[in-house]
């Protein structure tokens, strides 16, 4: 990795995050929002636990290969011996047996020495942390597309801003101007006031404009999962990234392979290819070995005196042979195949609605980036004409209406001229979360 500016900026962020929290305003760039969000968002956070819970899982599981170790111990006091009658010498006498006190304790150990079922279960566990991975990698995906949008979003309402701002400060100086000249009587009254009342008029557009950008910030900051009370200024302008457009000129050369939803799938038919083998270990027999060793003491009269532990101890084997369930493990096994070739028709279904999702995509975006050239030429004749308009206006050559109207047509341009380059942005971020593109190339710049 290149240790460049950007880096350097990147790494004074992450040391000085919680100045963020403090209130102070940061300047940052998209590819910073991203990776503040990708570190910092809970939902992020959350996906990554539970990466962490499967691992662990997939151990506990891994734990039942080693031999399971156990210490016990019993006391048992008798109220009452057992009695047997017996015949001895032709006469029938009773016999007291066992002891008023047993003490047994001591040390078992088991482990499994072939269990097929087990060992499949155990890479099974090692696939659902991929599944879990993916998950986490599509959260991760919806999050930096979402993080742009946000950032798009927050670039467009400062930009529509700046354009009614400068429309009220035109306004404004147009009601100097008849101000002026009603002074010097060339301008009635009349034209006064409605030059005072149109700015009047688009005070409410600015303030509106302000809770915009107030909205787009907060909107912002919940995604990178920041204090609100942090102000964040973006590096850039909406325009800037018009330099950075391009069109697609069809999705043939585009790959669909990094979707996350059919990497999904991929991998849940890893796990059913692996479940279905695990029926059929079902059928094999297992083997366990075992290990005893105990202490055990009799006696009569006080539990604590004289006592006397002597040892025993057995080691086995236990072989346990599938023969007969009742069908059980015959029709789990169909439906384990079944499940199959449900996936392998959903997964054909999900590439022709992929492919069919990327080339509404790229006719969006190649028919968004004609607006923004029809857009941008429609700019500089309004403004064009704006200008001509006002001087008109300035020696008395047009009307207040005229000049009203050339205003509102210079506005309107510029704003959709903005909108455009917002949709083809929103586009393009649409369509990369779409293909599955690395959430990882803001570390890699």
């Amino acid at each position: 990795m290149k240790f460049t500016a950007k880096c350097l900026t990147a790494a004074l962020i992450t040391i000085c995050m919680p100045a963020i929290a403090s209130g102070q305003q940061l300047t940052l760039s998209r590819e910073q929002c991203v990776e503040i969000a990708l570190r910092d968002n809970p939902s992020v956070i959350i996906a990554d636990m539970e990466v962490k819970k499967v691992d662990y899982a997939k151990k506990e599981l891994t734990a039942s290969l080693f031999p399971a170790i156990d210490f016990s111990a019993s006391y048992q006091r008798s109220i009452e011996l057992q009695t047997i009658r017996m015949n001895m010498g032709g006469e029938s006498q009773s016999l007291k047996m066992g002891s008023d006190n047993t003490w047994n304790m001591g040390f078992s150990a088991s482990m499994p020495l072939i269990s097929p079922t087990l060992w499949k279960s155990i890479s099974i566990s090692k696939t659902q942390i991929l599944a879990n991975l993916e998950d986490s990698r599509a959260s991760k995906l919806n999050l930096v597309n979402n993080v742009n949008k946000a950032y798009y979003a927050l670039l467009l309402a400062i930009a529509s801003h700046d354009v009614v701002k400068e429309n009220y400060d035109i306004a404004v100086m147009n009601a100097e101007i008849y101000e002026k000249q009603f002074k010097a009587g060339t301008a009635s009254e009349y034209d006064v006031l409605r030059s005072s009342v149109q700015v009047k008029n688009i005070e409410p557009e600015l303030l509106q404009a302000d809770i915009a950008i107030k909205q787009c910030k907060l909107q912002l900051k919940v995604l990178m999962g920041i204090s609100t009370d942090a102000d964040i200024v973006p590096d850039t302008s909406l325009t800037d990234f018009q330099k950075d457009m391009y069109s697609y000129k069809s999705a043939s050369g585009i790959s669909i392979e990094g979707n996350s939803s059919l990497r999904t799938l991929d991998i849940q038919k890893k796990i059913l290819d692996k479940n279905i083998d695990l029926k059929k270990f079902a059928w094999l027999p297992s083997l366990g070995a075992s290990f005893n060793l105990s202490w055990l003491s009799l006696s009569n009269g006080s539990p604590f005196k004289d006592q006397h532990f002597n040892p025993y101890s057995n080691i086995g084997l236990s072989l346990s042979v599938p023969i007969f369930s009742g069908g059980s493990k015959y029709y789990g096994l169909k439906q384990a195949e079944v499940q199959r070739k449900e996936l392998d028709i959903q997964r054909e279904d999900l590439i022709n609605t992929l492919n069919m999702q990327v080339e509404l995509a790229i006719d969006n975006i190649n028919r968004e980036a004609q607006q923004i050239a029809t857009s941008e030429e429609g700019v500089r004749q309004a403004k064009k004409a704006h200008e001509i308009m006002q001087k008109s206006f300035e020696i008395g050559a047009a009307s207040y209406l005229d000049l009203r109207d050339s205003e509102l047509a210079d506005t309107t341009a510029r704003l959709s001229y903005l909108q455009a380059i917002y949709n083809y942005l929103v586009s393009t971020s649409e369509l990369d979360m779409l293909l599955g593109k690395s959430v990882d190339y803001v570390l890699a710049e």
